[in-house]
């Protein structure tokens, strides 16, 4: 462990790079628009600051949407009326994009204040691997570790989003890292820092469950050294729990219910109560014992139990596969492609050099120099087995608390640095300049960024969608592109992914294949020659009910569906068509036939679409295809045959206007 005296320049050389960082990752974001969870995470945050409402979004960390939404709460923004049913039944989606669409006050200001704000959380993340890297290895080893978190990819991606992701990093890395020292060092003041911290953690993000087993393997570390000390640990940890359960009930204003009965009466959460419980199992029913006892606040306890409802089945891509319930080797590979080269190599080598330094020569104990390690592959280990066996497969993102582990074990890298530099410090300066080279190439594109091994961000889409590429973050730039290139009367279609708003940005485009919370109906349209528009995320397919091989059982239900074409143009077009169809067949009958057309009618033309390179690529992560007439009769109106030969062409690169 080093104990070296302080160097004014390692300040400065740390100050510039977490300057630097929060710059890239601030500015990268000036020219984003919303990306999916942000709308709902600010939506919270502001309902818990000036209504004392915990119902909107409580499952993703009262903590992060109180802090990032802090800004917005101070300088008044407005905010929609509670006199409607979106606010009665908790539709926190529909309630943000009125929040920021329909208030009349333009809301990309407050986003960018929420931006700034998570960029802080990222910097202090970037501080805490630094302090802990320089007291393991040294000041060089700290800035060679803040190096490479502060140029990394992932986190100047995920760093300046108003999420709860970089907040439960933190306080993850900081809990396990503040509970060793209490262990190590115990005390009123370690345990106070300690125990705070869990209980920040505790509303930073519901995936804080796994710092019980990582806080219970440290205690058994620490125990099978001095087992004496069993009834004190025991004691701490008891008092842990009970700071961190005070810490949750003060998050909730220290009332049970998650509505407050001074305003417009609430009706329910976005789910009832009983719907959530019959779909949790044993956890739900631990949930609902807690509730009934009141012994947490109800949005803490709903928002777990939602947490668990929602993450036992959700729609996955990974290869050119689909799934519900994910793969084992989901984040191995998302972590493999999303990282840089140069840090999975310093990772791995860094590592490797920190555990063989400390094993002790044969006569002593050699696992006793690991002690210090003992909190930070807890947290690696304890982390990455949960997320091997989740079913919520759906970004790097969920995968970030690991990495500062691996930030700061490289730091045993800086002693190839500190002394004469020979061939293993240059690789490792080397290391650092291709680690920070390949964030300079990728900005300001950090969500899509890709390595080599997958083929680059221009491959990324064969791989991985949603977080990990297309989070809605590219209209301003599909924007620029039509402003220079869309032709006079050329008419523009959009089948977006995220919670951006075309309108605010004043896209000349028509919507189709909606997919969005806001309970906007899916209106029929026909398409025709001109550019189309597809978010990645919409192309794979991954939350369509069309996935997988186009069978001839799914051609056959197309075109029996597409020869009430004329009728689903009617329907739109025409009131009295429209009031004679649903005498006949019924509204709901009918919007579901259309729905299902629209829906086989888009699956079949991004088929034809992915077989084929696009015209432009926006932020990497919305495509652009020019077609003819031909080419959209082919994709979406013609028989098998031409659908089939549209594709051979399209492979072969030989069809287009």
């Amino acid at each position: 462990m080093s104990h070296e005296p302080p160097r004014p320049w390692v300040a400065v050389a740390v100050g510039v790079l977490l300057a630097l960082h929060f710059t890239l990752a601030v500015s990268s974001k000036l020219h984003e628009s919303t990306t999916s969870d942000e709308l709902v995470h600010l939506t919270g945050g502001y309902s818990y600051w000036k209504f004392d409402d915990y119902r909107l979004q409580p499952e993703n960390g009262n903590l992060p949407q109180r802090w990032e939404a802090l800004p917005a709460w101070l300088s008044g923004a407005p905010f929609p009326t509670l006199d409607q049913d979106y606010w009665r039944t908790s539709d926190a989606w529909v309630m943000g994009h009125e929040f920021f669409y329909e208030t009349g006050k333009d809301h990309f200001p407050m986003l960018m204040a929420a931006r700034s704000m998570a960029a802080l959380l990222s910097v202090a993340t970037g501080l805490l691997i630094f302090l802990w890297s320089r007291r393991l290895f040294g000041a060089a080893g700290g800035l060679v570790s803040l190096a490479f978190y502060s140029f990394s990819p992932s986190f100047l991606a995920h760093g300046a989003l108003a999420t709860s992701d970089v907040c439960i990093t933190l306080l993850m890395l900081a809990s396990a890292g503040a509970w060793w020292r209490h262990l190590q060092s115990p005390g009123p003041g370690t345990f106070a820092v300690s125990a705070l911290v869990l209980g920040l953690a505790c509303v930073a993000k519901f995936s804080a469950v796994l710092l019980l087993p990582i806080l219970g393997l440290c205690a058994l570390v620490y125990l099978f050294q001095r087992p004496s000390r069993a009834a004190g640990v025991a004691a701490s940890a008891a008092g842990h729990a009970a700071v961190a359960v005070a810490v949750i009930w003060a998050f909730y204003g220290l009332r049970y219910s998650a509505f407050n009965p001074a305003l417009v009466p609430a009706t329910q959460f976005i789910e009832d109560w009983p719907i959530v419980y019959a779909q949790t199992g044993r956890i739900g029913q631990v949930i609902h014992a807690l509730a009934r006892a009141r012994l947490l606040p109800e949005a803490f306890l709903y928002g777990a139990a939602y947490v668990v409802q929602t993450s036992q089945v959700r729609g996955a891509y990974l290869n050119g596969e689909y799934s519900i319930t994910g793969w084992v080797s989901f984040f191995p590979w998302t972590f493999a492609l999303k990282t840089t080269l140069p840090f999975l190599a310093a990772g791995a080598w860094g590592t490797w050099c920190a555990v063989r330094s400390r094993i002790a020569p044969a006569g002593g104990p050699r696992w006793a120099g690991l002690l210090p390690l003992t909190p930070l592959l807890a947290l690696f280990g304890v982390y990455w087995a949960f997320s091997l066996t989740s079913h919520l497969n759906i970004g790097l993102r969920h995968l970030l608390p690991t990495y500062p582990v691996l930030f700061i074990l490289s730091g045993a890298l800086g002693a190839w640095i500190a002394r004469p530099l020979r061939w293993p410090g240059l690789l490792v300066a080397a290391l650092l300049v291709w680690h920070a080279a390949e964030s300079a190439w990728i900005f300001p594109n950090y969500i899509a960024y890709f390595n080599e091994l997958g083929g680059g961000p221009s491959r990324a889409s064969s791989h991985l969608v949603d977080s990990s590429l297309d989070w809605g973050q590219d209209l301003p730039g599909l924007r620029d592109w039509l402003e220079a290139n869309q032709r006079p009367g050329e008419p523009a279609y959009l089948a977006y992914f995220g919670t951006g708003e075309p309108r605010y940005y004043h896209l000349r485009t028509t919507r189709i294949a909606y997919l969005s919370p806001f309970k906007e109906d899916e209106p029929y349209v026909p398409l025709k020659a001109g550019l189309y528009c597809i978010s990645a995320t919409m192309l794979s397919h991954v939350y369509s009910s069309v996935q997988g091989p186009w069978t001839a059982e799914r051609e056959k239900e197309y075109q029996a569906l597409r020869a009430l074409e004329p009728l689903f143009a009617a329907y739109q077009s025409d009131p009295a068509a429209r009031a004679q169809i649903e005498r006949n067949v019924g509204a709901a009958e009918w919007i579901s036939k259309r729905d299902r057309f629209l829906h086989l009618r888009f699956a079949r033309l991004c088929y034809c679409l992915r077989a084929r390179r696009p015209t432009a690529s926006i932020g990497y992560s919305i495509f652009v295809y020019r077609l003819g007439a031909d080419d959209v009769d082919a994709a979406t109106g013609g028989s098998m045959r031409a659908w089939i030969a549209l594709i051979e062409r399209s492979a072969e690169g030989t069809s287009g206007p």
